[in-house]
């Protein structure tokens, strides 16, 4: 399961979403669900690569990250956000996800190794 958040940061909050960004990658760097994650950068946006182990994984990520988060969402928007994995675990989703209005996207065909 694999979630994708665009963000724009505010004019001038930059250096102070990057510095959370730091935090964050620390918090999720211990979670054994975690698959990956990190920030990528083009000019005033973010993307935030992220995987997880079904929808428990993601939803520990955001119980474990939820102050730094809400600190990034004060300095910046999430203007797209995209949700994919196996239909029964989107399902798990859509309550928790639902302030977030996410687009998502069911997965049919792929590799897992």
């Amino acid at each position: 399961m694999s979630i994708h958040p665009y963000f724009r940061v505010m004019d001038g909050k930059m250096d102070k979403f990057k510095d959370l960004c730091e935090q964050l990658v620390s918090l999720a760097a211990n979670e054994p669900k975690c698959f990956y994650y990190g920030f990528s950068f083009h000019a005033d946006e973010a993307y935030c690569r992220e995987a997880y182990e079904g929808a428990e994984g993601l939803l520990a990520h955001l119980e474990n990250v939820a102050s730094p988060l809400q600190e990034l969402l004060k300095i910046s928007e999430i203007f797209r956000l995209e949700v994919h994995g196996a239909d029964e675990e989107l399902a798990k989703l859509s309550g928790p996800l639902s302030a977030y209005s996410p687009t998502y996207f069911t997965l049919e065909y792929g590799v897992r190794r």
